[in-house]
């Protein structure tokens, strides 16, 4: 008797052992294919738990690689390259208007501040649309998505190529807008999916270096290729260019499954989270600095005679932006906090120098490298801050830093308007310290950074 109790004993540890490494085995592969669970019970006999935990791992894991395809252990380089060309498009077909304004007022002959309503409709459209339509189709696949929001531009730029009128590109650039509301809270989401965790901020640099390239080279291109051809052969390319990437995005992007009903957080319990409300609050003064000097940097550089190389000095800024993306982008995933603190501090540097000695060309060029340098990489360090601390929420997340970066733009115009009407160019340099040294001490607190490998 005592003998049979020992074998059926060994036995059964045999047969638990065997079930915990077949529980470890599709727990591993249901971890690869994006899908981490608990498995509990209280008052369950153990071997009938390791059983059914057994058992669900082996269905949750065949669940969640048919929704989620596994990640790759290297960069996958031409996803996110072709994520980055979406941003290209989406920033050079909210600025081309500005850099072609003449030609656009005179071809449609209405004044030149009429063709500069049609950068704020695109501003207005992002800053609306973001979080409901990020909200509504948050459940949808999300390749489709993005394909969508491209498809978007493509049809809004070919309506300003060939409208006759002022009033159909007025329309087509709202619908522009909101192709780009979409997109951006897609983007970061999309390419942190497509990484090991540890991989995250590296991925998002990459995808968002379209950005500063876009503000550096593609929009004097554009300007170019305008007084050469004429605007609308410009707004003509651009359709091209949105029609190839649709066939980029369709080939080289995995397509990962929308947020189940039952998973979907409500607005409210997202902003709630831990770390969410800093880093957006960081990065609203962080953007609102920028955009305070940046939209009335013209005058600001006429305090030194430098008003006449506005566009060399706003190309030094650009190469600088590149730079700091990429800078950003090696480091991301050990030091996302000191890279921040790093960020504020150059910019607050820079702003120092333009505040103490705005008559200085040679000075003003450095701080316009310096600012750039901090600049280039911040959407990419709120972004993942934002990813990491949101999870499976993400996408609804990276809608709040959507809108909030549009209502920082406008703020930043309005802010920096009143400002220069008031006490003239000298006096912005110091507004965007203020806002930077409020920026400072919200991103002394710890909680919406430490998290992964951001120190």
């Amino acid at each position: 008797m005592v003998r049979r109790s020992g074998a059926a004993a060994e036995r059964g540890g045999a047969e638990q052992h065997l079930v915990r490494r077949h529980v470890r085995y599709v727990r591993g592969r249901a971890a690869r294919c994006g899908l981490r669970r608990r498995a509990r019970g209280r008052g369950v006999n153990r071997e009938t738990a390791a059983h059914g935990a057994a058992a669900q791992a082996t269905t949750d894991a065949a669940g969640a690689c048919a929704a989620n395809p596994p990640v790759p252990a290297r960069l996958p380089w031409v996803g996110l390259l072709a994520l980055a060309c979406a941003g290209f498009v989406t920033i050079l077909t909210e600025a081309l208007p500005a850099g072609l304004l003449p030609a656009m007022a005179a071809g449609l002959n209405v004044g030149e501040a009429w063709i500069g309503q049609l950068v704020s409709v695109y501003a207005l459209g992002s800053l609306l649309a973001a979080v409901p339509l990020t909200a509504a189709t948050r459940r949808y696949r999300r390749r489709p998505l993005l394909l969508l929001a491209i498809a978007g531009f493509a049809v809004a730029n070919t309506v300003t190529a060939v409208s006759a009128s002022y009033a159909p590109i007025l329309i087509a650039r709202l619908l522009a807008g909101v192709s780009a509301g979409l997109l951006w809270a897609l983007l970061a989401g999309h390419a942190s999916r497509m990484v090991a965790p540890a991989q995250q901020g590296r991925a998002i640099a990459v995808a968002m270096v379209g950005t500063p390239l876009a503000l550096a080279l593609g929009v004097p291109a554009g300007t170019l290729l305008g007084q050469q051809w004429g605007w609308r052969w410009t707004f003509g390319a651009m359709s091209l260019l949105s029609l190839g990437l649709l066939g980029w995005v369709r080939a080289a992007l995995p397509d990962f499954a929308g947020q189940a009903a039952h998973a979907a957080l409500p607005l409210r319990r997202v902003l709630g989270l831990p770390g969410i409300a800093q880093v957006l609050a960081v990065m609203l003064l962080f953007v609102l600095a920028h955009n305070l000097l940046y939209t009335y940097v013209a005058p600001l550089l006429a305090l030194s005679a430098a008003v006449a190389a506005v566009d060399r000095y706003l190309l030094l800024f650009g190469v600088a932006a590149v730079l700091g993306i990429v800078a950003v982008g090696v480091w991301i995933d050990r030091w996302m906090r000191p890279l921040l603190l790093a960020s504020i501090g150059l910019f607050a540097l820079a702003a120092l120098a333009m505040a103490l000695w705005p008559r200085s060309p040679a000075l003003l060029a450095a701080a316009l490298a310096i600012w750039g340098l901090a600049f280039g990489g911040c959407a990419t360090l709120f972004q993942t801050a934002i990813a990491r601390r949101a999870g499976d929420a993400a996408d609804l997340a990276q809608s709040l830093v959507v809108s909030g970066w549009h209502l920082a733009i406008a703020a930043g115009g309005m802010l920096g308007g009143a400002l220069l009407q008031r006490h003239g160019a000298a006096a912005l340099p110091w507004a965007a310290l203020a806002l930077l040294a409020l920026a400072w001490a919200f991103a002394q607190r710890r909680q919406g950074w430490a998290h992964g490998g951001g120190r």
